[in-house]
């Protein structure tokens, strides 16, 4: 499957290519016409065949947002690359390329047929997206592993698979392995799959099938566990309380504190850190309380915004109904009939967004007060517990075994109280982070509704005075009329 490059002359996807093969479709030969002629725009075009003209390189190709069938057969293509835009394609020939591995086919989620046939690939790979693939030719690669196959059975509508030509299939187990692993193929390099054929394997991979059953059964509850999770935390993010349900945030203050494990081997510090009710499961109760707020306020919220754009909808409806009352009171009535369908729903979600604000901050503020309250508390019992520890050492009074790095610690006040004070510093920098976090996506959504809502007001804005000075123009015309007459 050689190329020779020094015969041949490479070509880029550039204007001028592109504008000639929409002018020599086949069978769009009215659009081929209405191109040549006027030019077209490429959105409009849904076949595209670019075979035969040395293309090295996909490029270009963005614009045919609606492209359902590519050829870029019989190139001397070496990637695939720059189809991210060709969302709608069905049908996709790259036969007869340059090409060594499967890449760059992730946003062609509706492909249906895919054709690699005469390139250099050695693995079957990089397809999990596409999910509606039904027919798959392969054939003249490098492939030789025949577990590679078995990638294909996350495919389900699978039908036709052409594997032709490639080194696995001269295994003497090549064609009842196949129909083995994947049982709802109808054709396999042009021939259909007998039933004999397909029970004789059934019943020679019995078991290795029903292995490997367990394992994808095993993958996809875990798969399914992991989405659920997922939707889960989106839903958390949605309502920004994403990881307070536990002790995520108390673990994050500790996790880049170097000082708090040496801190915790402290006499005292061991009794009080494993006392009932401890720092740490206020701290995580007052996030948990937190967590639960922020759900209940972002159903409420979701709601709200709701029943606001389902009554916007009744009151578009009721304007369009009540157009022609508009018009024929246009001069005494309009105004006062636009000011009273758009402004009270804009007062409206104003004061959604206000009470939400307003609860938001109220709520962030108790919450972050409380953490700050906890951690001063702590921070004065360990300090607390340090210079009373450092007291006994300078005395010789301290027996208790203590590591060498804690030790060090207490060479003197200001070293014990400046570790003491740094691991303080990480908590509360900690806790500001996530007030501000908190904070912050709030007023972005808040921002955006508003933001969406005054620009739609104003768009009714324009569209209302345009509409006033259209009736205006024909009133003015009507009058001009009149005199004359």
């Amino acid at each position: 499957m050689s190329r020779l490059y020094d015969t041949i002359e490479p070509n880029v996807i550039d204007e001028k290519m592109l504008q000639k093969a929409v002018e020599e479709q086949g069978p769009q030969e009215e659009l081929g016409q209405l191109a040549k002629r006027e030019g077209i725009d490429y959105k409009d075009v849904t076949e595209l065949q670019l075979d035969f003209r040395n293309i090295l390189k996909i490029d270009n190709l963005w614009q045919f947002v609606n492209l359902t069938k590519l050829q870029l057969d019989n190139n001397i293509i070496e990637k695939i690359e720059a189809l991210d835009s060709l969302v709608h394609l069905i049908w996709l020939d790259l036969s007869f390329n340059n090409i060594e591995v499967i890449e760059g086919l992730e946003a062609l989620v509706k492909l249906q047929d895919l054709s690699l046939y005469n390139n250099r690939i050695s693995k079957i790979e990089n397809l999990d997206t596409l999910q509606e693939l039904q027919v798959f030719s392969i054939g003249n690669n490098n492939l030789t592993a025949l577990e590679n196959v078995v990638y294909l059975r996350q495919f389900k509508n699978l039908r036709t698979l052409n594997l032709t030509g490639n080194p696995v299939c001269e295994n003497e187990q090549y064609s009842m392995f196949i129909a083995a692993h994947l049982p709802d193929l109808v054709y396999l390099d042009f021939r259909l799959v007998d039933e004999n054929t397909r029970e004789l394997a059934d019943i020679k991979y019995q078991y290795v099938i029903d292995e490997l059953k367990q394992g994808e059964a095993q993958a996809l509850a875990k798969l399914v566990e992991e989405q659920a999770k997922q939707k889960e935390l989106e839903h958390h993010k949605a309502a920004y309380v994403e990881y307070l349900n536990g002790p995520f945030l108390f673990e994050s203050m500790y996790a880049e504190d170097t000082e708090a494990a040496k801190l915790a081997y402290l006499p005292g510090m061991i009794i009080y850190l494993d006392s009932g009710f401890t720092y740490k499961s206020k701290f995580v109760l007052i996030c948990e309380n937190l967590f639960a707020y922020g759900l209940k306020e972002h159903e409420k919220r979701e709601a709200e915004v709701s029943t606001f754009y389902e009554c916007l909808q009744e009151a578009i409806q009721d304007s369009q109904q009540q157009s022609t009352k508009i018009i024929l009171d246009f001069e005494n009535d309009s105004q006062g009939v636009f000011d009273y369908i758009t402004f009270p729903f804009l007062f409206h979600v104003k004061e959604i967004i206000k009470d939400f604000e307003r609860n938001i901050a109220d709520q962030v503020s108790t919450f972050i007060e409380n953490c700050r309250d906890l951690e001063n508390h702590h921070h004065e019992k360990l300090l607390e517990i340090a210079i009373t520890t450092l007291e006994k050492i300078v005395k010789s009074e301290f027996d208790e075994e203590m590591p060498d790095d804690v030790r060090l610690l207490f060479v003197d006040k200001d070293t014990i109280v400046n570790a003491v004070n740094a691991s303080h510093d990480i908590h509360l920098l900690k806790i500001d982070n996530r007030e501000d976090d908190i904070i912050t996506k709030a007023n972005s959504w808040s921002s955006s509704v508003h933001k969406n809502e005054l620009s739609r007001n104003r768009n009714r804005v324009r569209e209302i005075n345009q509409y006033i000075d259209h009736l205006q123009e024909e009133l003015d015309n009507m009058e001009s009329l009149e005199q004359m007459e």
